[in-house]
């Protein structure tokens, strides 16, 4: 009977991080992992096992829905995906040498300005007066996507592709270093630095986590980190949850989705900051 329970438990949970992690690019990691471990009771490597398997959960059922809708801009996916991959690598081999409370700090500070970042973009529904940067049009990153929420057609350009792959650096370097999911950091990232739609910016984002949580997840299982038991109904929760998240993402308007997700930033930032002062939940 508990282990009945314990998975329509894990399967609920799964559910509404499917629904948040498609929503807003992150993968379901930022929710399922506290969730896991402080409410359900999980150790942290099974939970961080379970977060791996729902980001890919999440990137498979809420990519296709995206590229369908043309929403996501597989060329700037593409274009940030060698920067983030590489960080992510570089941030594993470097995570036995560094660390500590000074980096939890560090990178709380960064989500906080993040935060503070977009939420003075609040009310901005599209960029506007965005010129096409030089190397975004050699690449050709401006795409365009019909916005059911607005019921028009959007056509955007992109700039500041330069400074998208470091950022991407960093952010596939920071998810190496602290085991969190590199959603948080991506999507302000081509939200406030690329100028991309809020709503390109979460659906590329959903690819882009797939694929780098793929690369990743061979490690996780040679370790015997995923266990079938808690993945089995995470992959099922996440999915129907991701297929939801979709639809809600759709028909929502960008203004509401950055606002939910300047609420997140902060709650990542403040777990951030506190276990850099060694405050633990």
């Amino acid at each position: 009977m508990a282990a009945i329970l314990f998975l329509i438990e894990t399967f609920s949970v799964s559910v509404g991080a499917g629904i948040f992690g498609a929503l807003l690019g992150l993968g379901g990691g930022v929710i399922l992992v506290p969730v896991l471990t402080l409410a359900l009771g999980l150790d942290i490597h099974y939970a961080i096992g379970a977060s791996i398997v729902s980001v890919i959960a999440t990137s498979s059922g809420a990519a296709a829905a995206y590229l369908r809708d043309g929403v996501t801009n597989i060329r700037v996916g593409m274009f940030l995906e060698m920067a983030t991959t590489t960080g992510a690598i570089f941030g594993a081999f470097v995570a036995g040498y560094i660390g500590g409370p000074g980096l939890f700090s560090v990178f709380g500070i960064v989500l906080l300005y993040s935060a503070y970042a977009m939420f003075r973009r609040r009310d901005a529904e599209l960029p506007t007066g965005v010129a096409m940067g030089p190397l975004a049009n050699f690449l050709r990153l401006g795409s365009s996507y019909y916005d059911t929420a607005l019921n028009q057609h959007v056509t955007y350009n992109v700039r500041g592709a330069r400074y998208g792959l470091p950022l991407m650096f960093v952010a596939g370097a920071v998810s190496g270093l602290l085991g969190i999911g590199s959603g948080v950091l991506k999507v302000p990232a081509m939200d406030i630095a690329m100028k991309l739609p809020m709503k390109v910016s979460t659906a590329t984002s959903n690819l882009m986590i797939g694929v780098t949580a793929a690369a990743s997840a061979g490690v996780y299982f040679v370790r015997g980190d995923v266990n079938p038991f808690i993945a089995a109904p995470v992959a099922m929760g996440v999915l129907i949850g991701a297929t939801v998240g979709t639809r809600l993402m759709m028909r929502a308007r960008s203004t509401l989705i950055r606002r939910v997700f300047i609420v997140v930033l902060v709650f990542v930032a403040l777990q951030m900051l506190a276990k850099g002062v060694g405050i633990r939940f």
